[in-house]
């Protein structure tokens, strides 16, 4: 049996064929390399892939609004159409009100959060890889402070403005501010938050990166956000180690998903959304049942159909995404 070390080089130099997945088990419109195969697999992602991939389009028709620091639009990933069709929809500038969302002074972060959602270029994909995207530059950096409200606020109401043009049906509101809520903090967010919910498009954020277990980030801790924490991806191998919930985690956290980062398992869980949202179209599924918005309805499935893991450090019991047994609830 190969040590955890052996197996991740394998998978990062094979991808699914590391993942003893053969390109062949898939249909071929997707037998392409996931952005992240570890997380991938874990997550129910590779197997969505393959039980759903002659009858999903992986997020055609949609939009997911990145909100966040700003983004490099000259790179290959962003700027290269696929048969045809441009990645990068639309672009806003909140705090500057226009249409470059360049990067300036600190930021960085936006040029690569949209990657493991949705990414559609040289063989590599995101979970939602037939989407487009909507770049919103709302701040300067993703570590951010409440005084940045005022630009996200103006950010997300932008989104609120323009979702039916541009077929917004989903937001990763990406920024942290590093520091530990367990309680919301008013801002001017909020009113747009909850038009969003309204409005039935999905929002979350991630919880933050420390080890925090009094509080998690804001925006996550907002009421008409949600808030996505982290498992640490194993390997699909006989000798996988139990599932570890870390980083930021409290009883605020909506589900958690297997990443490095809580921004990737955000931008993870971002994607299954938009898969979720277009099975649940396709279906005519009675989502009501499960929530009064479709977003909470969503949630809803995802916690239900997801995989318990205990954290002995807070003493609370999380749901960690399996996106095909979500899609699998809707495709009954």
């Amino acid at each position: 049996m190969p040590t955890r070390r052996e197996w991740l080089g394998t998978v990062g130099a094979l991808g699914l064929r590391g993942l003893g997945l053969p390109v062949a088990g898939l249909p071929s419109a997707i037998a392409q390399e996931p952005v992240e195969p570890i997380s991938f697999v874990h997550a129910g992602i590779i197997d969505a892939w393959r039980a759903y991939g002659d009858r999903l389009s992986f997020g055609r028709d949609q939009t997911l609004a990145l909100v966040d620091d700003g983004c490099d639009l000259a790179l290959p990933e962003w700027s290269t159409p696929v048969d045809g069709v441009p990645k990068v929809l639309v672009s806003y500038d909140s705090v500057s009100d226009d249409d470059d969302p360049r990067h300036e002074g600190k930021g960085y972060h936006g040029s690569t959060i949209g990657v493991p959602s949705s990414l559609n270029h040289k063989g590599r994909r995101g979970v939602a890889w037939n989407n487009q995207v909507a770049v919103i530059r709302a701040l300067e950096c993703c570590h951010c402070h409440v005084r940045d409200s005022v630009s996200l606020a103006k950010g997300l109401a932008w989104i609120v403005k323009h979702h039916r043009q541009h077929r917004i049906t989903t937001v990763n509101l990406a920024p942290v501010d590093d520091l530990a809520h367990g309680e919301p903090v008013p801002t001017g967010i909020d009113a747009p938050l909850k038009q969003l919910r309204d409005l039935g498009i999905w929002v979350s954020a991630p919880t933050g990166n420390h080890d925090f277990r009094d509080g998690i980030s804001w925006p996550a801790c907002q009421p008409f956000c949600f808030a996505i924490g982290a498992v640490k991806p194993v390997s699909p191998t006989p000798a996988a180690e139990a599932e570890v919930v870390y980083l930021d985690r409290h009883r605020k956290v909506d589900l958690v998903v297997p990443a490095a980062a809580t921004s990737s398992s955000n931008a993870l869980v971002c994607g299954g959304a938009m898969l979720l949202r277009e099975a649940i179209e396709i279906r005519k599924f009675d989502w009501k049942p499960w929530g009064n918005t479709l977003p909470e309805a969503q949630l809803a499935i995802f916690q239900k159909t997801g995989v318990p893991v205990h954290d002995p450090g807070t003493g609370l019991t999380f749901r960690r995404l399996d996106l095909k047994a979500a899609l699998d609830v809707v495709w009954q």
